[in-house]
């Protein structure tokens, strides 16, 4: 998307926004900061729920995943789909997004460990793994499917 078009979209003057963002890569990074608040929070709340029906914490994640999957307005992982796009891993908004799914990766780490399941490094990191083609496939089917399919699929790697 070129700058005019966003410029138009906002409905804003162009000096207007070089006040607020000196470049486009700035204006990037700021909109990628903006949805990780937007997501955490999300999340945060949503596995907060589903926790307080009595799913466990990796039970509420994918819960809160399906919900994620199943909202009009899902396109997929903003994060994943910004590093396709830049297709530059030096650009601050790939570092970006690089932090965020390393800080995505750390939170199963912890909901893992916690359960108590041995070897749970390695299964938190095939866990990540099913999280993130889960995403990418409930792009592909439009279906929120992927995300209990995941979901299983993880149940039994904590619980074997």
């Amino acid at each position: 998307m070129g700058i005019d078009r966003i410029i138009a979209e906002a409905n804003v003057a162009k000096m207007t926004l070089y006040n607020h963002f000196a470049s486009k890569d700035d204006l990037i990074l700021a909109v990628l900061q903006y949805r990780e608040e937007e997501f955490d929070s999300f999340l945060s709340a949503a596995m907060r729920r589903y926790q307080e029906k009595g799913e466990t914490r990796l039970e509420a994640l994918f819960s809160a995943l399906k919900e994620w999957f199943q909202d009009s307005t899902f396109r997929g992982c903003s994060f994943i789909n910004a590093t396709v796009e830049l297709a530059d891993p030096h650009h601050p908004a790939s570092a970006f997004c690089s932090h965020h799914k390393n800080q995505f990766q750390k939170l199963i780490r912890e909901i893992v460990v916690a359960s108590g399941s041995p070897n749970a490094e390695h299964i938190a990191a095939a866990i990540g793994l099913l999280i993130e083609g889960a995403i990418i496939m409930a792009v592909m089917q439009q279906s929120a499917e992927p995300a209990d399919v995941a979901r299983e699929a993880a149940l039994r790697l904590v619980a074997a």
